[in-house]
């Protein structure tokens, strides 16, 4: 194939530059299944770097800055958020990604889109939803909605379908259609299970000396060291054209007793979760108030009522809530004011 570099755009040329290097397993963006709805092509940016700008630019990418990862509503600027916990799986996902010779711009799309549709209170919240919602209600179906609707005032980030498909992929269950998602994939448990257990350490929940042993000759001595041991392993063992993105074995089975290990001590029983039946209580009474009130949310919330249904209403607006906007509604709706004269 011949090209004429003097008159090809930018795009064009990373488009070339894709072409000639990216590993065979690489999603091209010039090869992308597209958007929903067709636009102009841009003359600088492929449409994975689209992606990636869009939703960087985006409101509920803002939000994740005020919503729970583990701790909820921390005080302390050392905590990880939604956002830093985001930014975190990001890095793990370039890195893995460019040694891999993937397509690092999609899998940066990927990654920073995975959690925009989290709820306020991390999966504590998510599950309390889920329990409630007629519909149900899971994390990543609800990044996918909040980027194909409701952002920009309903119109969607019209992204392309390898981005939503990874953000919809992301999960534990799920197979990402792309190579780039599913390095996504693992990178989001290498980042909550290595930032995890820092924030936990840090809030005196648990200590080094407390993990499983054979865990830490296998993986490392600290939270770096384990994430670098598991980025490493997946480089490794997913170089060759003809296999998908995996682990070793080892490192494989010692991560997944590393998140048994973190399940038992700190996501299920620990200082971290004493306040989850509250958060729980406070996510069911707000679906009740507006299910049964549904005018009193905002406009665009009450036209997604009477156009979709009142229980998808009633998720959107719950879910796009950060930790402290819901528990101020919660004081709200809920405490009565003090009558003075």
């Amino acid at each position: 194939m011949s090209y004429n570099i003097h008159t090809q755009t930018p795009r064009e040329k990373l488009e070339q530059f894709e072409e000639m290097y990216l590993s065979k397993k690489a999603a091209l963006s010039k090869n992308s299944k597209g958007r929903e709805r067709e636009e102009k092509k841009c003359d600088y940016r492929t449409d994975f770097q689209r992606d990636r700008d869009r939703i960087t630019h985006s409101k509920s990418f803002r939000r994740l800055m005020h919503k729970t990862q583990v701790f909820f509503a921390p005080i302390s600027e050392h905590y990880r958020t939604r956002l830093t916990h985001t930014l975190e799986v990001s890095q793990i996902a370039r890195t893995i990604s460019k040694a891999l010779f993937l397509n690092e711009d999609l899998t940066e799309a990927i990654a920073l889109g995975h959690d925009l549709g989290h709820t306020p209170f991390g999966h504590t919240g998510e599950h309390a939803l889920n329990e409630i919602s007629k519909d149900g209600f899971v994390h990543s179906r609800q990044s996918v909605r909040v980027v194909e609707y409701l952002e920009k005032n309903k119109a969607g980030l019209n992204l392309t379908w390898e981005v939503r498909d990874g953000i919809l992929n992301h999960g534990t269950k799920d197979t990402p259609s792309t190579a780039e998602g599913e390095v996504v994939k693992l990178a989001d448990k290498i980042a909550y299970l290595a930032h995890d257990i820092d924030d936990a350490i840090r809030a005196g929940i648990i200590s080094y000396d407390l993990l499983p042993k054979d865990v830490i000759d296998c993986l490392g001595q600290n939270n770096s060291q384990i994430a670098n041991t598991l980025v490493k392993s997946a480089i490794v063992n997913s170089m060759s054209d003809d296999v998908s993105v995996k682990m070793g074995n080892e490192e494989f089975k010692a991560m997944y007793k590393l998140r048994k290990f973190m399940f038992d001590a700190v996501y299920n029983d620990s200082a971290a979760k004493e306040e989850e039946q509250k958060a729980k209580a406070l996510i069911h009474y707000l679906y009740c108030y507006y299910t049964d009130n549904p005018n009193k949310m905002p406009e665009e919330y009450i036209d997604t009522a009477k156009k979709q249904s009142v229980d998808r209403a009633v998720c959107d607006y719950i879910s796009g809530m950060s930790d402290r906007y819901c528990i101020e509604l919660g004081k709200e709706l809920i405490i009565p004011r003090v009558w003075s004269v």
